[in-house]
């Protein structure tokens, strides 16, 4: 059997999150990914239902009470802190955010698919093990990376992470174990103040306001691939968040679209060399509409090059 090359994983309920009007992780984001999706270009692309991830998988990487906190507000509207809210949809939504993550890790491993996009929201990589914050509840990554393990023997997993800001909670839930590797360039200072410095299994590139291309591709070049390569990941999760674009409201860094499709090619040459070329593809940040959807089709069209 031979693989594919890409899958898609998401779930119209997704769009049921709804943390009011004018707030940046909008249903929207994901209304225009799924158009976008529909195109001539991608509509072609073998594409699956998120299914909700149980309790116990959200246990791997939460603790028992926080996630029993969680799922007792669905169906209710609540604001959990200064930017994160939970409105009647947005429990089942986090619940198939989740369980994308996990089913995009089944479709990888199952060695029909080299790699799985999930478009999924709400995001996750600020989410701590007793804590929502950053616009997310659970954190998908890291629930993939304890169920690959779990389900599927995996031992050395890594998540790539090129999102605009750190993703404290990923870092936070991986610190101390010497088979997970986190890897995050983010611009600093900024939101949520972390990732200053690179420490026990954690690789951090900072990158002040202002930087380009020229200085997140040197990061990467310099410190975060070397990094990826000597830890040698059996299977390599990418938080693909787009907020570092040029035209995204909420950061200021300058990427474009060619510096996504270089880092991109990069994460997919490391699957390639250690990973018989499995990669999950996570959706996270990015808050212009236009540069959004151009940006995730860049990413796409990498791995169905």
């Amino acid at each position: 059997m031979s693989r594919q090359k890409l899958a898609i994983v998401t779930h119209e309920a997704c769009i049921a999150h709804d943390p009011g009007p004018h707030h940046p992780e909008s249903p929207a984001r994901l209304r225009e990914t799924l158009k976008m999706l529909a195109s001539a270009e991608f509509s072609g692309l073998p594409r699956f239902e998120c299914t909700e991830a149980a309790v116990d998988a959200l246990n791997t990487a939460h603790t028992k009470a926080y996630v029993q906190s969680i799922l007792a507000l669905d169906g209710h509207s609540r604001q959990l802190d200064a930017d994160t809210f939970v409105s009647p949809g947005s429990v089942k939504a986090a619940k198939l955010a989740a369980g994308g993550a996990l089913n995009a890790v089944d479709l990888v491993m199952s060695g029909e698919f080299s790699a799985a996009f999930a478009a999924i929201r709400p995001p996750g990589h600020h989410a701590e093990r007793a804590q929502a914050m950053g616009f997310c509840l659970f954190s998908n990554a890291a629930i993939a990376a304890f169920y690959a393990r779990k389900k599927f023997g995996i031992k050395r997993i890594a998540v790539a992470d090129f999102d605009v800001h750190h993703g404290n909670g990923t870092e936070a839930i991986f610190a101390g174990d010497p088979n997970l590797l986190y890897v995050s360039s983010h611009q600093s200072p900024c939101y949520p103040g972390t990732g200053l410095v690179s420490a026990g299994n954690s690789v951090n590139l900072p990158l002040l306001p202002g930087s380009g291309g020229t200085e997140f591709r040197a990061a990467w070049a310099h410190a975060g691939i070397p990094a990826l390569n000597r830890f040698a990941p059996e299977l390599l999760i990418i938080s693909a968040g787009f907020d570092a674009h040029n035209s995204d409201p909420l950061a200021q860094l300058r990427l474009s679209d060619s510096d996504f499709a270089w880092i991109t090619r990069q994460l997919i040459e490391i699957a390639n060399l250690h990973s018989h070329g499995r990669v999950v593809s996570l959706l996270e940040g990015g808050y212009d509409l236009p540069a959004l959807v151009g940006s995730i089709a860049t990413h796409l069209r990498e791995f169905t090059a």
